[in-house]
């Protein structure tokens, strides 16, 4: 009997730290265990840095697109080599301090999910957008995991996630371009199609005076997320998947691919991402409201 005892202990210790594992490989451990840490001491930025200047932010204390962010990193660093940008990559979010932010021209925010940065950081960030800062929102910075930081709800993302679609997670659809005179739109043809784990939000943020860039065709997805048994529509008539924002004197763009590295292979949604670092680190004086 006590060996017995033994062996079922044994053997539920070995599921624990499987499930744990299993749950820290999908990126899922900040959903299991919230984490709400704050960095406070400063990564050490380059003593110089071209310009434009790039930060890529990929802080996950929500989910962790582990592969989203290999593969969206991989593409911003040949990006900013072909151009000569400056890039600094980190996942300190104490780099939001006035000093260091004033050196960049834009911020990407590449799959970074949670409460990552803390009041303080939150209000240098915000001062930087309004006096004319550029900020990317790629994937999971416009999920549901922001919606504490509510200045960043309203200025940057415009609407409230609801759910991503389920079973199966990743299918094709129509990308369907608007606004075809925009520059982040610039060289893309009227109509593509991207494989994604396609966002729904409760409304388009149309309604509430983003700039829709682009938007993807219900009709030829499934929108529908499958989970335990049950079924949830997650159509919303407008659907968007890239738009902009003023913001005070800056500018944001949101594009919701890229849960996987291979969405950073497909050459429209690389040029999606050129096209707006292009545009958000582009001369200052440009009418945002026009374009």
């Amino acid at each position: 009997m006590v060996r017995v005892l033994k062996w079922l202990l044994g053997l539920a210790v070995v599921l624990i730290l499987a499930s744990l594992l299993a749950i820290w490989y999908v990126g899922a451990w900040n959903l299991v265990f919230p984490n709400r840490s704050h960095d406070t001491v400063a990564p050490t930025l380059p003593a110089e840095l071209a310009s434009p200047a790039v930060l890529v932010f990929s802080k996950t204390n929500g989910f962790r697109h582990t592969e989203g962010i290999e593969g969206g990193a991989r593409l911003l660093r040949e990006l900013a080599a072909n151009r000569g940008w400056g890039l600094f990559h980190t996942e300190n979010g104490a780099v939001f301090n006035r000093e260091d932010l004033q050196r960049f021209d834009a911020v990407v925010f590449l799959n970074a999910s949670g409460d990552m940065l803390n009041e303080d950081q939150e209000q240098v960030f915000q001062a930087w957008m309004e006096a004319g800062g550029g900020w990317l929102g790629i994937h999971a910075a416009g999920d549901s995991s922001h919606a504490d930081w509510r200045w960043y709800r309203d200025n940057l993302v415009g609407a409230d996630f609801t759910a991503h679609i389920m079973g199966p997670q990743f299918q094709f659809a129509d990308v369907i371009l608007e606004n075809l005179q925009h520059p982040v739109l610039s060289g893309l043809p009227e109509t593509f199609q991207h494989e994604e784990e396609w966002y729904s939000w409760e409304k388009s943020p149309r309604v509430e005076g983003f700039n829709i860039l682009a938007t993807i065709d219900e009709e030829s997805y499934t929108p529908v997320a499958k989970l335990f048994g049950g079924e949830t529509d997650l159509r919303m008539g407008d659907h968007p998947v890239v738009w902009s924002n003023c913001v005070g004197k800056g500018r944001s763009l949101y594009a919701t691919m890229g849960h996987r590295a291979d969405a950073f292979e497909q050459p429209q949604v690389r040029q999606i991402i050129l096209n707006g670092l292009l545009w958000l680190t582009g001369p200052p004086g440009r009418d945002c409201a026009q374009q």
